[in-house]
């Protein structure tokens, strides 16, 4: 069963900030809100919680996983980022937004995309994601904490906390809990790896989004 931790939302408790970037470290999952909707995430840089992740979530390995930094100049780190999309993306970070771009050497091969060697990054603009990952130090990961149905598939989202938190305690090894319910809009996803950016999902912030997709050039 997994293990509960309640945290302010605006200010997180340091000690128990420090206590899941421990455990996170050491292999764990957990459940846990961001801007957008709650997410299953762990450290980047943990194979066994990749791994974990992915079959929670029925993913394939070539199904590339988004991940969290904690700001732009920390995303250069684990992509390459062009002067437009560094131009675009400095108006929308930290914000409600999912970058593709093309991975480097850090990314690890089971968050990205194999084929075309790609990978989504967002800088959430949420306090608890912020001091989660200066506490760890590392890139956190970041896919949506959907419901598994009767048939193994995942419908849309806005579940209460409630339902949420009892489906997925037996399946990560933390939970953390900011007292709010859980968001239902999902990111919006800004395709930097083709010549011309392209906004390929409509989400959370996209008219602002596709104003400076038009307008930065």
């Amino acid at each position: 069963m997994a293990t509960l931790y309640e945290l302010h939302p605006q200010n997180p408790q340091k000690r128990t900030v420090e206590q899941i970037a421990q455990k996170l470290k050491q292999g764990a999952v957990m459940l846990y809100p961001t801007d957008t909707v709650y997410a299953i995430g762990c450290d980047l840089n943990s194979k066994s919680a990749l791994q974990k992740v992915r079959q929670l979530k029925q993913l394939a390995n070539d199904k590339p996983l988004t991940f969290l930094c904690s700001s732009l100049s920390n995303i250069a780190s684990y992509a390459q980022v062009s002067d437009r999309a560094y131009r675009i993306m400095k108006h929308l970070i930290p914000g409600p937004y999912t970058f593709l771009l093309p991975a480097t050497k850090l990314v690890p091969k089971l968050v990205m995309s194999p084929k075309r060697r790609t990978t989504g990054i967002r800088v959430p603009d949420h306090q608890i994601c912020q001091e989660l990952l200066q506490a760890l130090e590392n890139p956190i990961i970041s896919t949506s904490a959907h419901l598994p149905d009767e048939d193994g598939e995942f419908p849309t989202m806005g579940v209460e906390k409630a339902r949420l938190f009892d489906s997925l305690e037996n399946l990560v090894d933390i939970i953390v809990d900011h007292g709010k319910e859980p968001g239902f809009e999902v990111s919006t996803i800004l395709d930097f790896t083709t010549e011309e950016p392209e906004l390929v999902r409509q989400g959370l912030g996209w008219q602002e989004a596709q104003e400076w997709l038009t307008f930065v050039v």
